[in-house]
């Protein structure tokens, strides 16, 4: 299990280094454009649409672990070990979750329908009446929710598949292609039927990581003695927004960074005790000991069990 603990740290070493690499060949795009392959709406009869996401998503699904499961199973260890390492860097979006956000400030430098423009790559609302402070808020807000599933949820899955089976590249890329399809087709729009599958079994599979998420923020916002802010608005604003699992983290980094997430005319979240541009930061540098802490208990747990 050692092995998994190296895998896992030079994942994020690599992810830190290089970041994702725009590329019509990067794994998640190629993924992509398998999905959009079969994902079509208008496309199959209405009343099939569910079953066709239902198939689509383990074709998809299969698809994306069988090179995994052949190099695993078939190669010498060190270009498993070598393939796994470079794999789960493509999975997990730290470093480009934090790009995205400071291309957002970056182009609030240049002006609102700069940053507009900006956030519209983030956000699926209408940024066309957003303020600044609004703007902020979607690079933000989907910087926290991201911390899940972009980070969190392929650590959680590449350990839980390495201490069961040793493959926990396998666990990784499932959560990394579940993920894809739901930001794909996971919409309440004409996309509804063939998205609900995607949409549930994302859900399911990020159940456990959100919560693992709010208790490794609950910590860090205890030794920085914020920890009744955070829970205050946890309490009361976790579940303004919709579904059960981005909720957790963005309650809580609204209320331990005391600032306020908005997205207008569908929720609040949080008491704007400063604003974004002040407390910007301190976000990111709190997804960045999130990450830090729950990538060193996987660690440790392969290491040890």
């Amino acid at each position: 299990m050692a092995i998994g603990a190296v895998t896992l740290f030079f994942g994020l070493v690599i992810d830190r280094l290089i970041g994702d690499p725009r590329s019509n060949f990067h794994p998640v795009a190629l993924i992509g454009r398998f999905i959009g392959l079969w994902g079509r709406t208008n496309y199959y009869p209405k009343g099939a649409e569910r079953f066709v996401g239902i198939s689509g998503w383990l074709l998809t699904v299969s698809i994306v672990i069988l090179p995994c499961l052949l190099i695993l199973l078939y190669t010498p260890w060190y270009i498993s070990l070598l393939f796994s390492i470079l794999a789960l860097a493509f999975c997990i979006g730290w470093r480009s979750l934090e790009e995205h956000v400071g291309a957002v400030e970056t182009a609030l430098e240049q002006g609102e329908e700069e940053g507009k423009k900006a956030v519209q790559y983030l956000v699926s609302r209408d940024t066309n009446s957003l303020t600044f402070e609004q703007i902020r808020s979607g690079a933000y807000e989907s910087a926290a929710e991201n911390l899940v599933d972009s980070i969190i949820a392929p650590i959680f899955w590449f350990v839980v598949f390495e201490l069961l089976f040793s493959m926990g590249i396998v666990g990784a890329v499932m959560f990394r292609s579940a993920n894809t399809m739901d930001a794909m087709l996971g919409y309440k729009d004409d996309r509804i039927r063939l998205g609900w599958f995607p949409a549930r079994m994302d859900d399911i599979l990020a159940f456990i990581p959100a919560r693992i998420t709010g208790a490794v923020l609950l910590l860090i916002f205890l030794l920085k003695g914020r920890i009744k802010q955070a829970w205050y608005i946890f309490k009361h604003d976790r579940k303004s927004r919709p579904g059960f699992n981005g909720g957790i983290p963005m309650s809580l980094i609204a209320g331990g960074c005391g600032v306020m997430f908005e997205k207008p005319g569908v929720y609040q979240i949080g008491y704007p005790e400063q604003t974004l541009e002040e407390g910007g930061k301190t976000i990111i540098k709190t997804i960045r000991w999130c990450t830090v802490i729950c990538a060193a208990i996987g660690m440790l747990l392969l290491i040890f069990i």
